[in-house]
Order: C-alpha cells, then sequence, then structure tokens
C-alpha cells in the first residue's frame, strides 16, 4: 500500500532556471511521511510528548528528471522496513500530468528519546504501519 502526497511547485521551490531545488525533496519527503503518519492516527506532536522523536539516521535520492515551476507532484510513500527502533520509508516522486517518475528516495528514521538514545516503536506505531510495507518481491512501483 501506498501514501499519496501531492506538492504544487511553486517559484520558491525552484533554482533560477524553474527546475525543482534538489534540497526541497527532502522537505516533501518529511511532508509526505508526516501526512501518513497522521492519516494512521500517528500523532507526531503526541509521540514528541511521550519523549519519543524520530530523527534521519539516512537518506538516499536517485535523481531522475527535473520537477519544474507548475507542475503538480505526487509523492508516493511506502514502508520499506519496520526495526525494533527504526523506518525505512520509501518515496518516489510523480509528475501528476504525465505520470512520469521523477525522482526515488530512501528515508531511515531512527526512533529516540528525549537523551538522544535508541528507543524501540510502540506497537501502535508497528501495527499502523505495517500494511505499508510491500509484498515480498514488489519494490514500490
Amino acid at each position: 500500500m501506498k501514501h499519496l502526497y501531492k506538492v504544487r511547485i511553486y517559484y520558491e521551490d525552484t533554482d533560477c532556471g524553474g527546475v525543482v531545488y534538489y534540497a526541497n525533496y527532502l522537505r516533501y519527503f518529511e511532508r509526505a511521511r508526516t501526512e501518513l503518519l497522521e492519516a494512521e492516527g500517528i500523532s507526531m506532536k503526541g509521540l514528541m510528548e511521550e519523549g519519543r522523536l524520530f530523527v534521519v539516521a539516512e537518506a538516499f535520492i536517485k535523481y531522475l528528471s527535473p520537477g519544474r515551476y507548475g507542475d503538480v507532484l505526487v509523492i508516493e510513500t511506502s514502508v520499506g522496513k519496520l526495526g525494533p527502533a527504526s523506518i525505512v520509508f520509501w518515496h518516489r516522486v510523480v509528475r501528476e500530468s504525465t505520470g512520469e517518475r521523477l525522482v526515488d528516495g530512501t528515508v531511515k528514521l531512527g526512533c529516540v528519546g528525549r537523551n538522544l538514545r535508541p528507543l524501540r516503536l510502540n506497537g501502535d506505531v508497528t501495527a499502523s504501519l505495517a500494511h505499508y510495507i510491500p509484498a515480498a518481491g514488489d519494490d514500490g512501483e
């Protein structure tokens, strides 16, 4: 299962050539992950209040084709892996108007306490995200 999040590209999102500035994709991934969690009833604010924080441990992005000013991009998000104290998210960005695949990305989040030491994910989080893990052999496409 994939979660879909749309973002319209404004001038502020682009470089001087009207192309989406490369680092903005990390921002779009962050928004898409947050929307997925909130859609599953997982309150980021609530987790923070109970002392569960998420930190980015790894990020990988493969740029295939540029997003441009005026585009509407769809960020498809699924869960690649759930560890005891980590979540690997898979992201794919496609241009809504054509379905063209623009960017693939993987982000690994670690769950930590306020002391920034690893903390196990609670059962509610893992149960809520399990159905976002693709079936065996499916790479998220």
